[in-house]
């Protein structure tokens, strides 16, 4: 993906003094135009887990106007090292996994971003809460429900935020998707369909770890099609059914999963049909179907830039960087109080969570499961 790489910051404003602007001085920031200097309150970021996409997300903050890459939390020296070079960030604000709970201390980190495996979430999450900070989370948020559950209530009581690294309910063509259902222009929503998955490679990777993983394709690729089907269809599903397939028990081993087709059904009547796999590649299309209308997606949920149409025609909005748009759209939500779209917050990733129970559990058992998310 390309990046722009320029970045405008005019002002910077400490987050745990200032948690929010005052309605009366809050701007349309959708308004201003792409020659104004930002002036509003910067959101200072420090990424924990210096990875692939740890990275992507550092390039791609470049081109904020309202969000600031200041400091980094790793286990690898070399990594500290070589991002403090490359994105200027100070000593103080660096941190290994055994003194990251120093931040509390450091008046110029607001939020952390925590990108590491999926196994080390839940705690993390609950101590850079505890340190007074702001918690941006990559999904899936937890292990489980039970997890989930634990990390919103830890956010809670610390008065902190808890938001999901849920970039496609930022992403252009995504919403202008969710409008047309919104306003009526597909009718009464059927269908939808969510076809998730890639063949994965390294068989000694975290991802097929499932101390590490929770699972398999399902917590990775597969909670696209979960977590699309929700904005998409615009319920919550209440009831699930789910079959494994394996063709490979020595890359895919116990409890985790290679295959699973997996279905919803919602309290309109809709129904939902996904696919998530780590052995078929060119999977990333999601389909809606109402009874005026349809859109279809393809690439639905990759990097960009997202493709499709509609009965109406070509999918055409603009193809901005999804983790630019998500850290601005993020500034927004923790420094001014936005109510974004599509939330991003705990209680959404506690949602797939559960979800994602119901489904491993449906596989097990080979039983409809039951479901209550409101």
């Amino acid at each position: 993906m390309k990046s722009r790489r320029s970045f405008l910051q005019k002002l910077t404003l400490s987050a745990a003094s200032i948690p929010f602007v005052a309605p009366s001085l809050a701007r349309d920031f959708s308004e201003i135009s792409t020659t104004e200097a930002y002036q509003g309150p910067i959101l200072r970021v420090a990424i924990m887990g210096l990875g692939s996409y740890g990275t992507r997300v550092a390039e791609a903050m470049k081109d904020c106007k309202k969000a600031k890459l200041v400091g980094v939390i790793s286990g690898t020296p070399s990594k500290v090292t070589e991002w403090q070079s490359k994105y200027n960030i100070p000593a103080k604000n660096c941190y290994n996994y055994e003194n990251f709970d120093a931040i509390k201390d450091n008046p110029d980190i607001d939020a952390v971003y925590i990108i590491t495996p999926n196994s080390q979430h839940k705690d993390q999450t609950i101590r850079v809460a505890r340190a007074g900070k702001h918690v941006i989370c990559e999904k899936p948020m937890g292990l489980n429900a039970k997890e989930g559950r634990e990390m919103v209530a830890e956010c809670k009581k610390a008065n902190v935020h808890l938001l999901v690294g849920y970039r496609m309910r930022f992403e252009g063509n995504t919403l202008e998707v969710v409008r047309m259902r919104r306003e009526g222009e597909l009718g009464k929503i059927m269908f939808f369909q969510g076809l998730s998955g890639f063949r994965i490679g390294d068989p000694t990777q975290w991802r097929l770890n499932k101390e590490l993983a929770g699972g398999g394709a399902m917590m990775d690729i597969g909670i696209y099609s979960v977590n699309g089907a929700r904005y998409m269809v615009g319920e919550e599903p209440i009831w699930v059914t789910a079959q494994e397939t394996k063709t490979d028990p020595v890359k895919f081993k116990p409890g985790v999963d290679e295959t699973i087709q997996f279905q919803f059904g919602f309290p309109s009547g809709a129904v939902a049909s996904c696919l998530s796999t780590y052995n078929m590649n060119g999977l990333d299309k999601f389909y809606l179907n109402g009874e005026k209308g349809f859109a279809e997606m393809q690439p639905s949920t990759g990097y960009g830039p997202i493709q499709g149409r509609t009965h109406k025609g070509p999918l055409d909005k603009p193809h901005i960087t999804h983790q630019t748009v998500q850290m601005d759209e993020m500034s927004d939500i923790i420094l001014a109080g936005k109510k974004p779209v599509l939330p991003v917050d705990g209680e959404e990733g506690l949602k797939d969570l559960i979800i994602i129970d119901a489904i491993y559990k449906a596989v097990k058992t080979g039983k409809k499961v039951a479901l209550n998310l409101t």
